[in-house]
């Protein structure tokens, strides 16, 4: 079954923008003298969804990814539509606060996991992770700002969950036209009449079009996310 939606999604998400978004990496610390590595997996605990490349930041608190009942960034809702991490990848590598973006080399099916290591410092030990759920309007996971406790030099793990959340930036209409993930493949079309408007915790997936629920719908959390530190 796995290698057949695999197949779906290589077809459905072809376009050049997905395309573009899985070749690009941003690593901020090349200009930081690092004080730690730490190694951050993401298992996808979803039934039938499958995630774009994560995108991983470590920051201090004068950054942030998304904030709920804000509106998405442009960015943002590029990832959360059509899993182009580059432009948000972009715009945190500019940001004030933030140590250092990494984006996973691969997309995460369920049942499977990913590991990106990022740098990170006793004043920037903050973590974020988004990355798109595909088979949905504009529905993404995130955690925002997981504080990780650095003490010396002593090894440190922790476990988080992440939600999924809607940019509130398309419609979720739920129909293939506007779609990149498998049984779809429609990326770069969105519908914005009737969308939210500002990011929300997602409602899931009710089968209003082309999605079936029974397959594609999700109980929060969708995501576990371990940090630890690099080996």
């Amino acid at each position: 079954m796995k290698s057949t939606l695999k197949s779906k999604l290589v077809f459905g998400l072809a376009a050049a923008a997905l395309i573009f978004s899985l070749g690009t990496s941003v690593d901020v610390s090349a200009q930081i003298s690092p004080a730690f590595r730490a190694a951050v997996t993401i298992t996808n605990i979803t039934t039938d969804q499958i995630f774009s490349p994560p995108l991983v930041v470590s920051h201090d608190k004068r950054a942030f990814v998304f904030t709920l009942g804000e509106p998405a960034s442009d960015e943002l809702a590029m990832l959360a539509e059509d899993g182009m991490f580059g432009p948000l990848a972009d715009l945190l590598e500019g940001t004030t606060g933030v140590r250092d973006v990494m984006a996973a080399d691969g997309m995460v099916f369920p049942g499977e996991s990913i590991t990106v290591e990022v740098s990170i410092s006793h004043q920037q030990s903050l973590i974020s992770v988004v990355g798109m759920l595909v088979s949905t309007n504009d529905a993404f996971l995130g955690v925002d700002g997981a504080s990780v406790e650095i003490s010396g030099h002593r090894p440190y793990r922790m476990v988080t969950s992440a939600r999924a959340y809607d940019a509130g930036s398309e419609a979720n209409t739920e129909s293939c036209e506007h779609i990149p993930g498998p049984p779809c493949g429609s990326p770069g079309v969105r519908v914005t009449e009737g969308s939210e408007g500002f990011v929300l915790v997602h409602s899931g997936i009710h089968g209003i079009a082309d999605l079936e629920a029974s397959a594609k719908d999700w109980n929060n959390p969708v995501a576990l996310v371990t940090i630890e530190r690099a080996h």
